[in-house]
C-alpha cells in the first residue's frame, strides 16, 4: 500500500466525504468509533464532535479525568549540574511537580540560544516500552539501551535550535520507585498499577497526574530565559503521543504539537482485545466519545499526527476511520491547516526518516 500523508493542500478533494461522515452518510466508520454514533441525531446520541460543542466535551472530560488542576505553587527549579555537549548544553535540573513531590529533568539548550537571543522551546515526552527505569535519559541523549539513537529525539532537536526539556512520567526513571519505600519497594509494571490505583481511589486517572505533571513542566519551560515563550511544542513517541493529545487540549501554551505512533481508540481495544498503557484509560469517557474526540479538542492549534501502518498498538482501520472527523474539527475552528497526518506503508511502532523529517518541518512552520 502506498503511503498517505494529508495536510490541508491535500485534503480539498476528500473533504466533501469528510463533511458527508460527520452527517452520518459513512455511519459504519463512526460506529466503529463512538457507540451509537450511527444512530440519526433525531433518535440518538449522535457523533460527539457535532452533537456537542468543543467547551462541552472538554467539561466532560475534565470530570470524567478527575476535575480542576490545582496551583502547586512555585516550581522551584534548581539547576544541579551541567555539561558542553556537542552543539549545546545539557542541565540536570529538579523542580516541584506539587509540594511534596520533587522530580529530575534534563534541559538542552543549544549553544546559540541565551537570554539575549532567545529560541523557540519544546517538551518531550518520553515513551514507555517497559522501559521503566530509562525515561527522560532516552531523548536526552543520556542512554538508549534498546533503540540505538531512533528515540534520542530531544538531542537532535537541540541541535536543530530548539530548547529541550525532558521530565520523566510518573512512574519512570528516577520516578521508578515507590512513593512509601519504607513499607515496600514498587518498581515497574507493579509501581504503575499502584500508581493508577492510587489515582483512581482518590476519583480521578493516571492521566490526571500525567497531564499536571506536564503542564508544570511547560511553566518551566516558558519561564526559562533562553526560551520564546510565545513559541513553545511538544513531541511524543509512543505513550508520549498519547502524552502529547493529553496535555494539548488544557495546555493553550503549546502552539505545535507532534504525536508519533499512537493513537488508539476504545473501540479498537475492544475489536483487537488491545491491552494499552494506562494514561489511554479515561474512566467514563466512553459515554462521550473516543480517544480521537480527545485529539479532537486541541483544534485549532498545529498538531501533526505519524502512523504506521503496522502498528498493532494503533490498529490502523479505526485510525483511518478517525482521520475525516479529526480534520473536520480543524475545518470548523477555521485553522484546518494547522492539521496534518502520514500513515507510513509497511511500517510498525517506530520513529522513521519520514516520520522524522515531517515532524521537523511541522515545528519548523509553526515554532520558526
Amino acid at each position: 500500500m502506498r503511503e498517505e500523508f494529508h495536510d490541508a493542500a491535500t485534503s480539498q478533494g476528500t473533504r466533501r466525504s469528510a463533511l458527508q461522515s460527520l452527517l452520518g452518510a459513512t455511519a459504519t466508520s463512526l460506529s466503529l468509533l463512538v457507540p451509537g454514533a450511527a444512530v440519526q441525531a433525531s433518535g440518538g446520541t449522535g457523533d460527539p464532535m457535532l452533537a456537542e460543542s468543543s467547551d462541552e466535551l472538554r467539561e466532560h472530560l475534565q470530570r470524567c479525568l478527575g476535575g480542576p488542576w490545582p496551583d502547586f505553587g512555585p516550581l522551584q527549579e534548581r539547576v544541579e549540574r551541567t555539561e558542553q555537549l556537542d552543539g549545546f548544553r545539557r542541565h540536570y535540573l529538579s523542580y516541584q511537580v506539587e509540594p511534596t513531590e520533587r522530580i529530575g529533568a534534563w534541559l538542552l539548550i543549544p549553544d546559540g540560544a541565551s537570554a539575549n537571543s532567545p529560541a523557540p522551546g519544546i517538551c518531550v515526552w518520553h515513551q514507555h516500552a517497559g522501559q521503566y527505569d530509562v525515561g527522560k535519559d532516552e531523548p536526552a541523549g543520556v542512554r538508549s539501551p534498546n533503540f540505538g539513537e531512533m528515540h534520542m529525539t530531544g538531542v537532535a532537536l537541540a541541535r536543530e535550535g530548539y530548547v529541550v526539556l525532558c521530565p520523566d512520567a510518573a512512574g519512570f526513571g528516577e520516578r521508578n520507585r515507590s512513593p512509601n519505600r519504607e513499607v515496600r519497594t514498587l518498581q515497574g509494571r507493579d509501581l504503575e498499577h499502584y500508581l493508577f490505583g492510587l489515582q483512581v481511589v482518590a476519583g480521578r486517572c493516571l492521566a490526571w497526574k500525567n497531564i499536571s505533571d506536564m503542564r508544570r513542566a511547560v511553566s518551566l519551560l516558558a519561564a526559562r530565559p533562553e526560551v520564546r515563550a510565545e513559541r513553545l511544542g511538544c513531541y511524543g513517541h509512543s505513550m508520549g503521543s498519547t502524552h502529547t493529545w493529553m496535555v494539548g487540549p488544557w495546555e493553550p501554551r503549546l502552539k505545535a504539537l507532534v504525536g508519533n505512533c499512537c493513537m488508539p481508540t476504545y473501540a479498537a481495544m475492544e475489536r483487537t482485545s488491545l491491552i494499552h498503557c494506562f494514561p489511554n484509560y479515561v474512566p467514563g469517557w466512553r459515554q462521550y466519545g473516543d480517544l480521537p474526540d480527545i485529539v479532537s479538542l486541541i483544534a485549532p492549534r498545529a498538531l501533526h499526527l505519524n502512523f504506521g501502518e503496522l502498528d498493532a498498538g494503533s490498529p490502523i482501520e479505526e485510525v483511518r476511520a478517525a482521520m475525516p472527523r479529526l480534520e473536520q474539527a480543524w475545518q470548523v475552528a477555521g485553522a484546518r491547516a494547522n492539521f496534518s497526518w502520514f500513515i507510513e506503508a509497511g511500517t510498525g511502532h517506530v520513529l522513521s526518516e519520514e516520520m522524522w523529517r515531517l515532524t521537523k518541518e511541522h515545528f519548523r512552520r509553526h515554532l520558526g
